[in-house]
């Protein structure tokens, strides 16, 4: 089974959840933005990912800066407590797999997470490829 934090406004999420469907998965989409997060989910997933919630936090296009969450001063608790209330804050995506768990960025990152990939030549969206004709990986 495979599990995307997903948000379909990302470019980066979106390529994500591209690859992982053209490489035969059909993963189980959590819209995190309109669920959000429960505690002890988001801990786990920090955990098995290695991620702090200063290492997740999401610094563009969220309230990050509005929040006075950028200051080096703010503790990792007072991040995490904004995340719960703010999911948006949490960078993405988020992918579960047997191989583990990994925050993807860049999208290329997934391919680590799968043990099949797309058959090649396979691209973003923004045409950069990243599986050659061969199959290999290009980034």
């Amino acid at each position: 089974m495979i599990v995307i934090h997903h948000n379909p406004d990302c470019g980066t999420s979106r390529n994500v959840l591209q690859i992982i469907e053209a490489s035969g998965y059909q993963p189980v989409v959590i819209d995190y933005l309109n669920v959000g997060w429960s505690r002890p989910q988001l801990l786990g997933l920090f955990a098995a990912a290695d991620l702090t919630p200063r290492t997740a936090l999401r610094k563009t296009k969220s309230p990050a800066a509005e929040l006075g969450l950028l200051e080096e001063d703010v503790t990792d608790e007072t991040i995490f407590a904004a995340m719960l209330e703010h999911p948006i804050l949490v960078n993405r995506p988020i992918v579960c797999t047997p191989k583990g768990v990994k925050l993807c960025r860049p999208s290329e990152a997934v391919l680590d997470l799968l043990e099949q990939w797309p058959s090649g030549p396979f691209a973003k969206e923004d045409g950069e490829l990243i599986i050659d004709s061969q199959g290999n990986r290009v980034v």
